[in-house]
């Protein structure tokens, strides 16, 4: 890797579907329900994998190793998003979350890997056969990145759509997927930038939040969380963003509880105390996803349901009003 540029992953902003009188000026992707991951290719057969965040995570996914033989000595960055898929070959972070965190821990990841395999899905080339990629155009990138042929048991090329953006939505909410991700034909890649000339559109509203708190729950669930308090960041803190007490299973309430635990702290971390009874406070170093429908004029989460907890980010990856 020490051959290659480090590229931070350009971002996508939350939106809607470009006027379509411009749809032809868009190629659109199937917005993927995994990890963010940068591949580092120097071409000698070895394989660096870098998350959003800039951690090497290549020793959790032992079973993504092959692609640096695949490509041969060609020397490669290339972005993409790794994915546990279910039965229907769709991305479920539920499962791939078995598979993250385990780059200190060898053994375990190789056992995992068996059991839970991942597989590696791309969608950008960023760097080239020495040759830096980023001031090209997506259609330009997007060709190269197709000439590579990279499709194999634990990796694919999607193939994209240009134009057709309200039948690729359409398709994608049938298929219970997460939704789009429109790119302009024209755009250059923007590192570290959450960018307008990339645009994802989910079928349900989401944000990343960071948990301050929680509220013990009652009869079955004493000792385990009843609901989260949750918060956004912004640039003098922490604001409270509300309480989210439903979509968890009993096993992701049970791992919460035991984060919590660990988090424990005397002092609230919001801004302001918000006016909750019997809550506890945690350090705000967990974040995660939660579903809602809209939000008050103060900004607070309306009906908010947990959708996943994401140990792929810390809070400071999130931006000020970063809505993920």
């Amino acid at each position: 890797m020490a051959s290659l540029p480090r590229i931070a992953p350009m971002l996508a902003t939350p939106g809607r579907l470009p006027p379509a009188a411009a749809d032809e000026q868009w190629a659109y992707e199937v917005k993927q329900d995994g990890q963010r991951a940068m591949a580092y290719l120097p071409g000698d057969g070895s394989l660096t994998l870098l998350a959003r965040s800039g951690a090497v995570i290549t020793p959790a996914y032992p079973d993504l190793a092959a692609l640096g033989p695949a490509l041969g000595g060609v020397a490669a960055v290339l972005d993409g998003e790794i994915i546990a898929p279910d039965e229907q070959g769709r991305g479920d972070f539920e499962r791939l979350q078995s598979r993250m965190g385990l780059s200190g821990s060898p053994a375990k990841a190789a056992r995992m890997a068996q059991r839970v395999p991942a597989h590696l899905v791309l969608f950008d080339a960023v760097f080239l056969r020495g040759r830096s990629l980023v001031p090209l155009p997506y259609s330009e990138r997007r060709a190269a990145l197709e000439e590579l042929g990279l499709n194999g048991p634990r990796w694919s090329t999607p193939a994209v759509v240009v134009g057709h953006g309200e039948e690729a939505l359409t398709m994608t909410r049938e298929a219970g997927l997460e939704g789009l991700i429109a790119k302009r034909l024209t755009s250059v890649y923007e590192p570290g930038v959450r960018a307008r000339t990339w645009i994802k559109i989910r079928h349900a509203h989401t944000v990343d939040v960071i948990v301050g708190g929680w509220v013990p729950g009652r009869g079955r669930l004493g000792g385990l969380p009843g609901a989260l308090l949750v918060g956004e960041r912004h640039p003098g803190g922490l604001r409270y963003a509300g309480s989210v007490g439903t979509g968890w299973s009993d096993a992701e309430r049970t791992r919460l509880a035991e984060l919590l635990r660990v988090a424990a702290a005397d002092t609230c971390p919001f801004d302001e105390t918000p006016p909750v009874t019997g809550a506890r406070w945690v350090l705000p170093r967990l974040v995660g996803e939660v579903r809602y429908a809209t939000r008050t004029k103060a900004g607070r989460l309306r009906h908010p349901s947990w959708h996943r907890l994401r140990p792929d980010l810390a809070p400071d990856d999130l931006a000020p009003g970063d809505p993920g």
